[in-house]
């Protein structure tokens, strides 16, 4: 009988688990996201620009979690849906610095208050403290991850 060496038990698999936490998130943000015309990558983009306007693509490819080239593509749609303006001409360098437009902003401000009641719904079994602790802990993984990267 062939022994097949033992794996990860799923069960108490912290990366699975955060896989599956992840994967719950996304399709829950989808289906929220869905009615307003957005994806959570374009609602990720709108987000940084209302926080942070005159993003370059890099920039925001970086914050939403994508490729630039993704990223050139999504800012493509949102400037065709009246969500986004870029320069036709880069300001300096190579970069066209996206803005967003007053539509933009509505469904900006729309976006976030269904994003938000995801995320109410996502920690509605935790208590307040509990909330900022698995804040604490998530970012001392990533901390954790993005150390060991650099090395």
């Amino acid at each position: 009988m062939d022994r097949v060496p033992a794996g990860i038990d799923l069960d108490s698999s912290l990366g699975y688990l955060l896989k599956q936490a992840a994967s719950a998130l996304r399709s829950s943000m989808d289906a929220a996201l869905r009615p307003l015309g957005l994806t959570v990558p374009q609602y990720a983009c709108l987000e940084l620009l209302a926080q942070r306007s005159g993003l370059s693509n890099s920039e925001l490819a970086r914050g939403a979690f994508v490729t630039r080239q993704s990223m050139n593509v999504l800012l493509q749609g949102l400037e065709r849906d009246g969500l986004v303006t870029r320069p036709a001409e880069p300001v300096a360098g190579r970069a066209l610095p996206a803005q967003l437009t007053p539509l933009g902003r509505e469904r900006i401000a729309e976006a976030s208050v269904v994003v938000r009641a995801v995320e109410a719904r996502m920690s509605a079994r935790l208590d307040a403290d509990q909330e900022v602790r698995l804040r604490e802990l998530l970012g001392a993984c990533v901390a954790g991850l993005e150390a060991s990267a650099s090395h």
